[in-house]
């Protein structure tokens, strides 16, 4: 006999998928709230309705009672009438069968019955109880009814339609279905907060993900479905890390290939006689080695893989105005100067220098603006520029591309700036959008979520 399935099914356990988890949840909340209706039908039987020595209602017949047991007879009758209350009738009555109660013998007070008789001071007394199952349907009395004998051995009926001690039963009801329904509020958060934690961590987890390369992988927990999910996340997360890593070994590799001729170019270009060829095989070379430089930079650039840490936006912001005022140009600010943020302050810090930087190359009176919200951060900065045309505004973006006329390669760039300012955005879950001011200028809108 094969040992490993014998091992493989001492060792099995079902697997708890979120359809068995769901199932599992709702059935444990259904047993919590049946057991705590009975609890609550428990506590109300005592509380709502509480026994009958202890509602008092004993010692008002007490009261009764010797009041007619010491009346002379002809104003029993008279005296049973006025004690009538509302909540039971009074009647006195010479004989037993007079009441057409059946004579039952099972129908004697216990507890409540030596309760009654010591505070009558007559232990000998007789009563006979009885509730609705033991009056018969064609009965002049239906309901309660409590016959008690006197000295003379006539009788005092008792009687009510309905428990009249305690709460009703409508009352009462309302305070089991208000129970109900609270205690059904707190079962149902409970529950829904058990399954939704492994689905909120898994999201929090991916979120952490698309703002920070280097978050750790998520833990995996949860139903069976979900840590399948879990794991697959993050092997597409190692993968994506492997992928960067052998992106940026490559480039490094690229940069030392290409600058190679481009140094031999220049070298036998220092023996071209013509003049004027080899200025301009010169200025094709240096061009050549500032796109090979800009892009190397851009795939290659540490910040954007930095770690997230909490960091004041204000003062980072502040931080770049002045650092633009100690090179000449002055850049208004608008905005809070204290904001608590978490994200990568050095990836931001190289988005708002080159946005700041285009500003003042092809425009006139930059600005930056901050507006921090609940949900999310918003970053302007502004110029006085001729603006973008609208069909442009998302072509900028790309890598390369320059817009000819005011923006071209003679004021610097070789069209990277916009391309790492989205990347480095769109990596912190923001967005990057351009707008042209009714006044004139760009406007550029950054966005960032909190949280």
């Amino acid at each position: 006999m094969n040992p490993r399935p014998r091992g493989r099914q001492k060792g099995w356990r079902p697997r708890i998928t979120i359809t068995r988890w769901i199932a599992l949840t709702t059935l444990a909340a259904m047993l919590t709230l049946l057991g705590l209706r009975g609890v609550f039908s428990l506590v109300l039987e005592n509380w709502a309705q509480p026994p009958l020595q202890q509602s008092g209602i004993l010692e008002r017949l007490a009261i009764v009672t010797r009041m007619l047991d010491a009346a002379p007879v002809e104003q029993r009758a008279v005296l049973a009438q006025a004690a009538n209350d509302g909540s039971y009738d009074v009647q006195w009555l010479r004989t037993f069968d007079q009441a057409g109660l059946p004579p039952l013998n099972n129908t004697e007070l216990n507890k409540s019955g030596a309760i009654l008789r010591g505070l009558l001071g007559r232990p000998d007394a007789a009563m006979k109880a009885y509730g609705p199952e033991d009056l018969p349907d064609n009965s002049a009395v239906q309901g309660y009814a409590l016959m008690v004998q006197l000295s003379d051995r006539s009788w005092v009926l008792f009687h009510t339609t309905s428990r009249n001690w305690g709460l009703d039963e409508l009352p009462r009801y309302l305070i089991i279905l208000v129970l109900m329904l609270s205690s059904s509020v707190v079962v149902a958060l409970l529950a829904g907060r058990y399954l939704a934690n492994p689905l909120e961590r898994f999201a929090e987890g991916a979120r952490r993900f698309g703002k920070d390369f280097n978050a750790p992988p998520i833990p995996v927990v949860g139903p069976h479905d979900l840590r399948q999910a879990i794991l697959a996340f993050n092997a597409t997360q190692a993968q994506l890390k492997h992928f960067l890593n052998d992106r940026t070994q490559m480039l490094a590799a690229i940069s030392h290939d290409l600058r190679a001729p481009l140094t031999r170019m220049r070298l036998r270009g220092e023996f071209i006689e013509d003049a004027e060829l080899q200025a301009k095989l010169f200025k094709d070379v240096d061009e050549m080695e500032a796109m090979v430089n800009a892009a190397l930079e851009f795939f290659r650039d540490e910040a954007r893989f930095e770690q997230t840490t909490a960091f004041d936006l204000g003062e980072l912001l502040q931080t770049v105005v002045d650092d633009f005022k100690d090179a000449g140009v002055e850049v208004a600010f608008d905005g809070p100067r204290r904001c608590v943020y978490v994200g990568r302050p050095v990836a931001l810090k190289r988005v708002l220098v080159n946005l700041i930087d285009n500003a003042a190359k092809y425009g006139r009176e930059p600005a930056l603006q901050l507006r921090a919200g609940s949900d999310e951060l918003e970053i302007c900065v502004l110029d006085r520029g001729p603006g973008i045309a609208p069909e442009l505004h998302e072509q900028v973006f790309a890598p390369f591309f320059r817009i000819e006329g005011s923006r071209n390669k003679h004021t610097g760039g070789v069209g990277l700036g916009l391309s790492t300012v989205r990347a480095i955005v769109l990596e912190q879950g923001g967005s990057v959008t351009l707008a042209n001011r009714p006044e004139g200028g760009l406007q550029v809108n950054v966005t960032l979520p909190v949280g």
